[in-house]
């Protein structure tokens, strides 16, 4: 340092020193101009550091949280970001990477995961082939993403809410929801707790605080978040869970749904079963992005991505979600990759739009019950005598609740008149009898006999 500069830096530290002496007497306005020395050694550290200094002056508007002034014209460009990872716990043939991340579920829980799982495997083919035979109007199957149902219901405790889509029946068996209460509800009979007025598999249990599914798309996304902001402000400590799929978090209601949550602190899950296709379009023509998960930074949400098909990853990553959005009282975006190997529905055929080949692949060579199973024998919890004798049984326990359900009586008449009102309104009140009236007037039209008698 040259002797002038010396000179200087020894003259503003005086004029420092002097300041603060004045200021504590509340003389400040003694020291009229700045001096010379101290103008210099400002001026020689801002141009020396100019770079550092335009960082240091961030942007205050309210519309962002954490960005920076750049002299630089750059778009951002999705394609230039990396990636976002896909947790997993188990590869393919069931083998664990890091026992660290083995949740180390006991033998008796894993066996009763796997039944589960193929339990509702086996309801699955049974129920279709009734749609197909006109037995019943309509179903979905759950083929492929089992790994979802029941490593997420695993994860949760019996008291979060659950808001499902239409694809969630692990769900519901895992919580306790027998195979009696789906076949009576899809086959509509007087034992159906929604007495007959939902489609098939539009389950709901209020015990097992599963909220009844609806058939319009995402109609559940809003409601999850208006449900997990009540739980907030009732302090109850529980969360809510989400389920929708990639093509209904195209809908508009999705996107409210992330923002009410985000902005009001809920205690949401929202969990995406990514598999592949809505309905008839794959993600190609649903979304440009890096699929669900990268959205939520944009909504100001953690997110991950997870193996759909690994019921160990499933379970960790919702345990994590869980922890967050009960001790934190935030949203949580959890995208579980997944395939959808059934049509969408009955109404559907895939073979349009994808190959058998591709099907098959996902059926047979990365399937969650696959996996879940070669897990288990690694372990000597599992073999094919276990394998053939649960077989016959899950093939029996399903058909007899099918048998059960499809003698029993439709609901009552009144059935269509209750549950609205506390009280039956005069108006509707005089509508049934009417309706009563009618149909004892013309008895050949109508088959009474299948119908349970009004009480």
């Amino acid at each position: 340092m040259s002797r002038l500069s010396q000179e200087r830096k020894m003259a503003a530290s005086t004029w420092l020193v002097r300041a603060a002496f004045l200021r504590s007497r509340g003389k400040l306005s003694h020291l009229r101009t700045l001096p010379n020395a101290f103008k210099a050694l400002r001026l020689s550290s801002s141009s020396s550091d100019a770079g550092a200094g335009r960082h240091q002056d961030k942007p205050r508007y309210p519309g962002i949280s954490n960005s920076y002034f750049t002299e630089k014209l750059e778009f951002d460009d999705p394609d230039d970001g990396e990636a976002i990872p896909v947790y997993r716990v188990m590869d393919r043939n069931g083998k664990v990477f890091d026992e660290a991340h083995d949740p180390k579920l006991s033998k008796e829980t894993l066996q009763d995961m796997y039944k589960k799982m193929t339990l509702l495997n086996t309801m699955d083919r049974i129920l279709y082939e009734s749609q197909r035979q006109g037995r019943i109007s309509f179903y979905m199957t759950n083929y492929g993403e089992e790994g979802t149902h029941f490593g997420s219901a695993a994860g949760l405790l019996p008291e979060d809410v659950v808001l499902g889509q239409y694809r969630e029946a692990g769900v519901l068996l895992w919580r306790g929801f027998t195979l009696d209460q789906c076949m009576n509800q899809c086959y509509a009979n007087q034992f159906d707790l929604g007495k007959g007025r939902q489609m098939p598999v539009h389950y709901g249990s209020k015990d097992l605080n599963f909220v009844t599914i609806s058939s319009t798309l995402a109609t559940q996304m809003p409601q999850a978040s208006g449900y997990g902001y009540a739980l907030k402000r009732a302090g109850t400590g529980n969360c809510v869970i989400c389920y929708f799929g990639e093509g209904a978090a195209s809908e508009g209601d999705a996107h409210a749904a992330f923002n009410f949550a985000a902005t009001l602190d809920a205690p949401v899950i929202f969990f995406c079963r990514n598999n592949g296709y809505a309905i008839s379009t794959p993600t190609s023509d649903q979304y440009r992005g890096d699929g669900i998960a990268g959205r939520g930074r944009g909504y100001g949400m953690k997110a991950i991505r997870v193996d759909g098909n690994d019921v160990f990853a499933v379970y960790n990553v919702t345990k994590a979600a869980r922890e967050i959005a009960v001790n934190q009282s935030k949203p949580v975006m959890v995208e579980a990759m997944t395939y959808r190997i059934g049509h969408h529905s009955t109404s559907d055929d895939s073979s349009v739009y994808r190959s058998l080949k591709e099907v098959n692949y996902w059926d047979k060579e990365d399937h969650p019950i696959g996996r879940l199973r070669q897990y288990m024998e690694s372990k000597n919890w599992w073999d094919n005598e276990l394998e053939e004798e649960w077989k016959r049984d899950a093939r029996q326990q399903v058909m007899a609740a099918f048998a059960k359900a499809e003698k029993a009586l439709k609901p009552p008449v009144k059935d269509m008149f209750t549950d609205v009102y506390d009280t039956l309104p005069s108006r509707l009140e005089k509508q049934y009898h009417e309706c009563v009236d009618h149909i004892a007037k013309y008895p050949h039209e109508y088959p009474t006999e299948l119908y349970a008698q009004d009480k």
